[in-house]
């Protein structure tokens, strides 16, 4: 399988080499790329795809470049901003970053040998000619800004230079925004069901974590990385994750029932290239894998009561000066853990995650991960080591500092909340402009490494000159074992458990929200879209993904036992289950069931309601999936 010679294919075309004729030249000698595609990110993060043949838009190659293709709203998600009165929408190239090609290992071209490609082109959204927009364009805005607005903060605030091995502002040529992903995803054999408790025990013996690959597995695993490297994405490592069974070998010879947990890491790039390159990472995983007979899931929490998928986002802040060195803005002297900008930037982030949440728990999937008990973080806390000789490691924390002390360039930040389904491009973007906040507020406040310490380290109740007083932000402990849930919900803040308690933020914490309108980075109306594409997909999923799928775990509780040859125990356990099972899902003459009451909550847009009736609902569905199971162990 996939047994091509991947030298003679065209993996990308770098940012150098988007001059029309030296285009014209490339696709000319790659004849198996047949079709070339504009990819616009809206603002709920999904991507355009349409196929043009290649020919054509060589043909047209400059008014392509110039004016790229037209679409409307109804292709993409803009709410607010473009609707069917108003829908011109052109998706114009981006030749700043690299372009890839993706192959369809299905389709071969005859001619070559070779699968037929298409060309992805990263883009930019266009409303009505004028109004740039979705998520591409609000990271690269955002990118912008920070860049702007920290050279402007430091030449304001000179003290900072103390802390820096360069001598001035004046050194400076760039800023650089670098920034790196994790993919985590399942894989399993199509069809196959999950064993919750083998899935469970297996993850609790640790059995599966790091071990080695085989089969489709490991020859997808393998494959996939030699084509990552291929593309220039520099991959750095695959393996096992946590999750996962062992997989096991059928009548016919071939393994079966395949349901593991695994992860792959490339290199870090500036941090639009970072997102474009996940972006197209995501698809050749999952056709590598599909080529292999493997279905792969993206998803947070594709099953309860095991461990889901996180992708934490690294991020981090370099000075290109003028005689070619690269500096490190997070770093901080000998003894100390960081500088007053690396400070600022943990601060920014911490203060403002209530409104940086939104954008990176957006789905039901995203905060079904968030849970207790599966180093998954929920709360806005922070670790950044015991001692500066010993950096941290604790992986209850929501952000983590990075740093290792024989490679100054190294330090960087930590989130561990995205998923793989997380918008990358506006988790990036919010990220940074929450750190420019946080770094403003610490330079002109001229506060020294020392006193930021002891900032951040401050305990509950304690004034402060930008943490808020009634909390806390840093523990060196294991946040969800030696803290009850009611000391953390105190400390760290209550995370949210619906989409909508978590999109309320834009209005519970406005003054928070204006971090992100910073220059127009992000415009009301931007953000009244981003809120209203949100809670529309919250809502249906809700109401016809949800709800469906609660309801076949309802009727998939059947009665089990045998009336002439079962316990009193049996008896009870299901005289409960049938009661929960009714509670759930069967209307009477005199009262409605929960899966009744949520849809008309959202029906009638009583979201409070839905969203405190969802948590009740999935709380006796998790409560009935478990007696369920035990009234089955129970049944000879």
């Amino acid at each position: 399988m996939l047994d091509f010679d991947f030298g003679k294919m065209l993996h990308n075309i770098p940012a150098s080499e988007h001059e029309p004729e030296c285009i014209r030249n490339i696709l000319n000698e790659h004849p198996e790329v047949k079709f070339v595609s504009m990819i616009g990110i809206d603002i709920a993060g999904r991507d355009t795809d349409e196929k043009i043949p290649v020919q054509l838009f060589m043909d047209d190659l400059e008014k392509f470049l110039k004016n790229g293709v037209q679409t409307d709203g109804s292709s993409v998600v803009l709410p607010v901003i473009a609707d069917l009165n108003n829908a011109k929408v052109d998706i114009i190239p981006d030749t700043s970053v690299n372009w890839y090609v993706d192959y369809n290992y299905n389709h071969i071209d005859k001619m070559s040998g070779l699968p037929i490609g298409t060309l992805r082109i990263p883009s930019f959204l266009i409303h009505n000619d004028t109004n740039e927009v979705g998520s591409r364009v609000i990271l690269r805005d955002a990118v912008k800004n920070f860049k702007a607005d920290l050279c402007q903060i430091l030449r304001e605030n000179p003290y900072i230079f103390e802390y820096l091995p360069i001598e001035s502002a004046d050194e400076i040529e760039e800023i650089s925004l670098t920034a790196a992903t994790e993919l985590e995803f399942w894989v399993k054999t199509p069809d196959d069901k999950a064993d919750r408790e083998q899935l469970s025990t297996a993850q609790s013996l640790k059995e599966q974590y790091w071990k080695r690959t085989i089969g489709p597995v490991r020859t997808a695993l393998e494959k996939s990385l030699m084509i990552l490297e291929n593309y220039g994405f520099e991959p750095e490592m695959g393996h096992k994750e946590v999750g996962g069974v062992k997989a096991k070998m059928g009548h016919s010879g071939h393994y079966d029932h395949i349901m593991e947990q695994l992860e792959i890491d490339w290199k870090y790039a500036e941090a639009i290239q970072a997102a474009d390159n996940e972006n197209m990472i995501r698809y050749i995983v999952k056709d590598v894998f599909r080529a292999h007979g493997l279905d792969v899931t993206f998803m947070a929490k594709p099953m309860p009561g095991v461990a889901g998928s996180g992708e934490h986002t690294h991020l981090g802040v370099a000075a290109k000066l003028k005689n070619g060195k690269r500096v490190n803005l997070f770093t901080g002297r000998e003894g100390e853990f960081m500088n007053p900008i690396g400070y600022g930037a943990l601060f920014g982030m911490l203060k403002n995650y209530e409104v940086i949440n939104p954008f990176v728990s957006a789905s039901n999937d995203s905060l079904n991960r968030l849970k207790p008990g599966f180093e998954a973080p929920v709360c806005t806390v922070t670790s950044i080591g015991h001692s500066v000789e010993k950096p941290s490691r604790n992986r209850t924390v929501l952000i983590g500092l990075v740093r290792d002390n024989d490679n100054p360039l190294a330090t960087r930040f930590e989130l561990r909340s995205p998923n793989p389904k997380s918008n990358t491009y506006l988790v990036i973007a919010t990220c940074y402009l929450a750190m420019l906040d946080g770094i403003k507020a610490c330079l002109e406040a001229k506060k020294t490494p020392e006193e930021l310490l002891a900032s951040l380290s401050k305990e509950y109740g304690t004034e402060d000159f930008y943490l808020e007083k009634n909390r806390e932000y840093r523990s060196e402990r294991e946040v969800f074992e030696e803290f009850t849930p009611e000391e953390r919900d105190r400390l760290f803040g209550k995370a949210p458990k619906t989409i909508w308690e978590n999109i309320k933020a834009f209005d519970m914490y406005p003054e928070k929200l204006q971090i992100f309108k910073t220059d127009d980075v992000m415009t009301e109306k931007t953000l009244a879209s981003y809120k209203e594409a949100t809670v529309s997909q919250w809502a249906t999923e809700l109401h016809d993904r949800i709800i469906p799928n609660n309801m076949d775990i309802v009727r998939e509780c059947q009665k089990a036992h045998d009336e002439r040859d079962c316990s009193d125990l049996d008896l009870e356990r299901w005289i409960e289950i049938d009661r929960m099972k009714k509670q759930l899902a069967k209307d009477s003459v005199t009262s409605k069931c929960l899966f009744t009451k949520v849809r008309e909550a959202l029906d009638e847009g009583r979201y409070d309601d839905a969203s405190n009736l969802q948590i009740e609902m999935q709380s006796k569905i998790d409560e009935l999936a478990e007696l369920y199971i035990t009234y089955r162990k129970n049944l000879l």
